[in-house]
């Protein structure tokens, strides 16, 4: 019986934490800079736990004639939304003049995200084998996913900037830490895991 109250539940777990923080460290009354601290905290937890948590919790969805194969669902979901980041920076490069916004990120172009959004639709469709969707839905799905993605790029970038980083670690030599290579994937992630919940479960 409960079960079917659960889903609810997973969106109220995080607002109590969010609730519960603010309310600890006031308990223990440090009030110095005590919004800018709270703030930084409940973002750090919704980009890096909340928002990254939607991939593992697709293994979790009920498709109906797609069962035992949800992994699938996972792999299409990080193969066009990192596809999509490499498309961007190629198309970018290659064709890339009117910038989308110099004062973030001075490398993402307008022609870049065109490019990178069509392609990865495309990349998408051709995908659509190994998920429950058809080539026209796989491909929607792709173009909403990735446009989340750069969003999320963007967001990652600007509070870099304003940090005063270039990268977030430095996991892997050249590219930054981990966060740097999923900073798409915080933002398409629960996109992509609610459209399928609610168009493709029962």
């Amino acid at each position: 019986v409960w079960t079917a109250w659960y889903g609810l539940f997973v969106i109220f777990i995080p607002v109590y934490c969010f609730l519960l923080m603010p309310a600890i460290t006031a308990l223990h009354g440090d009030t110095e800079r005590f919004l800018e601290r709270v703030s930084a905290q409940q973002w750090a937890i919704m980009i890096s736990v909340y928002c990254v948590s939607h991939v593992p919790a697709l293994l979790t969805l009920n498709v109906p004639g797609f069962e035992d194969r949800n992994l699938l669902l996972i792999a299409f979901l990080i193969i066009v939304v990192q596809g999509s980041d490499v498309l961007q920076y190629i198309f970018g490069k290659l064709f890339g003049k009117h910038r989308f916004s110099p004062n973030v990120s001075p490398s993402k172009t307008w022609e870049g995200l065109i490019g990178g959004l069509v392609a990865s639709s495309l990349l998408g469709a051709l995908l659509a084998f190994i998920t429950p969707f058809s080539p026209l839905q796989a491909s929607a799905v792709a173009f909403v996913a990735c446009t989340m993605g750069f969003l999320g790029g963007l967001v990652a970038s600007a509070i870099k900037r304003d940090q005063g980083v270039k990268d977030w670690g430095h996991l892997i030599e050249g590219h930054g830490g981990m966060l740097d290579r999923t900073d798409s994937l915080v933002f398409a992630a629960p996109i992509f895991f609610h459209i399928v919940r609610y168009f493709w479960t029962v």
